[in-house]
């Protein structure tokens, strides 16, 4: 099977791994410290805060906003991770319509959910695509609210020449074995407020006010003294991730150039057949293109998927609108555009490794599907 999604490893991360297995410090160290540092430099901000996951990035940028009983207005397509941390943070979520062709937060139903509760927005820039960040920041600086900007698809791409994750208050990014930089697990949250930089690098260390590495590296010597201000989380990054995400982002842009090269042969191939629609690329932005979701009549989809199934190649669907799962019940609003194009999506196999051969078997079985 050619699979949906796989990750871009060669013989540089294992050699990259050996000197640090060799020194013994695996956990939180100077390569995280090392990886952090670049990857700021690489989106264009100030601060950059490795933790184990994009989960816990998003869970502690919201723990930042001091959002109890507030209202965030979020999306409802995305992995649940990005309004489980609404629900963690406990502020209530409330789920704005989508764009139907790039199937990002509309900002229009933005404006409209504004009420005297609210305190935040988050938006994901949903396939690599960036959401109209132009008019989000807008509205948000017109009600005072912050933005956060979930990347766990956009690492990468820009909006109007700004790196995403540097344009809102708060960007979260997602190291996940499928992600565009793969670490096998991992996230980053990038931001430009120094306080809050500080704050975060506790927060993911259980409230501790020094890691174990700024201790050992101040005091030219293992200093066992520390202070806990706050209860914080267990979920820093440690050097293993960091060693990987380092060799990944050395490569992240020829990677991101080559998922153009198969989305722009895909559209090429796909564009004579009036059933299928492709992704669509907006002015401004530059797509960090993750995934290749394509749209086709919603009676049709199940008979599509298993016919690509029969021929060898995997796909997926994403995502289930998260407004319509039993735990978002509370929260449920109609969300007409949303609750209708979910059901005619579908992602194909998507990722820089993919040979020519495997690109040409998936049109093939595409363009030969009777509809």
């Amino acid at each position: 099977m050619i699979p949906v999604f796989k990750p871009f490893y060669d013989g540089k991360e294992l050699e990259a791994l050996k000197p640090i297995f060799e020194s013994g410090w695996i956990g939180l160290g100077p390569k995280t410290k090392e990886f952090e540092d670049k990857f700021a430099s690489f989106i264009g901000v100030k601060h950059a805060i490795g933790v184990n996951s994009c989960t816990a990035a998003l869970h502690l940028a919201l723990l930042l906003l001091d959002l109890e009983d507030a209202e965030v207005i979020t999306t409802p397509m995305t992995f649940i991770s990005t309004n489980h941390a609404i629900l963690y943070n406990k502020a209530k979520p409330v789920f704005a319509d989508i764009e139907p062709d790039t199937l990002n937060i509309d900002p229009a139903w933005i404006e409209k959910s504004i009420t005297k509760k609210t305190k935040a927005i988050v938006v994901v820039h949903y396939g690599g695509h960036a959401c109209q960040m132009d008019k989000i920041m807008e509205i948000a600086k017109k009600n005072k609210l912050y933005v956060v900007e979930d990347v766990a698809h956009g690492c990468g791409g820009s909006f109007d020449n700004k790196k995403l994750g540097s344009i809102g208050d708060l960007g979260c990014f997602s190291f996940h074995a499928v992600k565009n930089l793969a670490t096998g697990d991992g996230g980053m949250i990038t931001l430009n407020n120094d306080k809050w930089a500080k704050r975060l690098q506790g927060l993911r260390w259980l409230g501790i006010d020094k890691d174990t590495w700024s201790r050992n590296e101040i005091d030219k010597k293992y200093s066992w003294y520390y202070t806990v201000e706050e209860i914080g989380f267990k979920c820093h990054m440690n050097d293993i991730m960091a060693v990987l995400g380092l060799v990944q982002l050395s490569k992240l842009e020829w990677s991101n150039k080559r998922r153009r090269e198969i989305s722009e042969t895909y559209n090429k191939e796909f564009s004579k057949l009036s059933w299928l629609e492709t992704p669509v690329q907006k002015p401004k932005v530059e797509s960090a293109n993750h995934n290749y979701v394509v749209k086709l009549a919603m009676n049709k989809r199940d008979a599509f998927t298993q016919y690509l199934a029969e021929k060898g190649i995997s796909t997926s669907v994403h995502y289930f609108p998260n407004h319509l799962y039993d735990i978002y019940k509370p929260f449920y609003r109609k969300l007409p555009v949303a609750e209708s194009v979910w059901k005619t999506i579908v992602t194909l196999p998507f990722y820089p490794g993919m040979s020519e051969t495997d690109v040409s078997l998936v049109i093939d079985a595409v363009k030969t599907f009777k509809i």
